[in-house]
């Protein structure tokens, strides 16, 4: 089988950081053409954005996503000059499954370093997430994870420890961005908390961000209130993380969150037509924009 990455850059010759984006999926479908309007919108303001792709369960099982991730990451390396990356400018961002794949790959020793994480509505404690499902819940959870891994905690307790972000955290990871929806029933914000609390305790720098009426996949409608909301925050921390001299790993809160807490208590008190954000442009300039494979995979038939 082939993988694919789809690369978005601005027309304009430069070195440009990067941002690798993995989709979501319960990892079993989904393509890097998923959540596109974001992947130009990003290119047109001056980021090289690699959408890449990995294997979906139940056909392969978890490790087999993350092999796909560091392939990916490997490629992007090789080919950086080529696609005027600038290589020690690179940030992960995933939604849902993708969101735990970034998670897991960055805060993880990693081949490729990344100076920041993104993390839309992802799950980062499967343990604890097959014995807590939601309620109500839509997709089966648990059914979910044992496709992804293989079988039960009961049975394959150690993989799903092994498969959880949280479990690595630890001093000195990637500064990080959490983006929760207060109203999800698929990956509720409870555990966009825990993992928040955690990497805040161990001295990282993190935000986290809850949107109190959104659901999962909000930002699939582009120019909705949730995902304006999520965009202005995604932005600003991306363009500190890639761009700013003031960047750092730990110490207390970066220069572009300040005025979260007043903001946060304005959404925690108003409904959602009270507010207002600047709607983001629409209307994207040129860019470039390229499909490439990155990964043959040859399995031989089981005789």
């Amino acid at each position: 089988m082939k993988l694919q990455l789809n690369v978005y850059r601005p027309m304009q010759i430069g070195r440009y950081p990067a941002i690798v984006i993995l989709y979501g999926g319960a990892w079993q479908r989904g393509s890097p053409n998923s959540n596109e309007e974001f992947s130009r919108y990003m290119a047109a303001r001056g980021y090289c954005v690699v959408a890449i792709d990995y294997r979906h369960a139940p056909q392969y099982r978890f490790p087999a996503q993350l092999e796909d991730v560091e392939a990916a990451l490997s490629y992007i390396k090789t080919h950086a000059d080529e696609w005027e990356i600038d290589i020690d400018r690179i940030a992960l961002m995933g939604r849902s499954a993708g969101a735990h794949l970034a998670s897991l790959y960055a805060y993880r020793s990693t081949t490729v370093p990344v100076r920041a994480v993104v993390n839309y509505y992802g799950p980062n404690n499967l343990l604890r997430g097959y014995y807590d499902p939601p309620f109500p819940d839509p997709l089966n959870v648990r059914a979910i994870l044992r496709d992804f891994l293989g079988g039960t905690p009961d049975q394959l307790g150690e993989l799903y420890r092994q498969a959880s972000p949280i479990n690595y955290v630890k001093p000195n990871l990637p500064p990080s961005l959490l983006v929760y929806a207060g109203r999800d029933h698929i990956v509720e914000a409870k555990f966009g908390r825990s993992l928040y609390e955690q990497l805040r305790a161990t001295g990282n720098r993190a935000v986290m961000l809850e949107i109190p009426w959104a659901e999962h996949a909000f930002d699939a409608v582009f120019n909705g209130v949730s995902n304006q909301l999520a965009l202005y925050y995604t932005e600003r921390f991306l363009a500190w993380a890639l761009k700013s001299s003031d960047y750092t790993t730990s110490g207390s809160a970066t220069p572009f969150m300040m005025g979260r807490k007043k903001l946060t208590r304005a959404i925690a008190g108003e409904s959602a037509r009270s507010l207002f954000f600047p709607q983001q442009d629409c209307q994207l300039p040129a860019i470039k924009a390229t499909s490439l494979d990155f990964r043959l995979i040859k399995y031989a038939k089981k005789s």
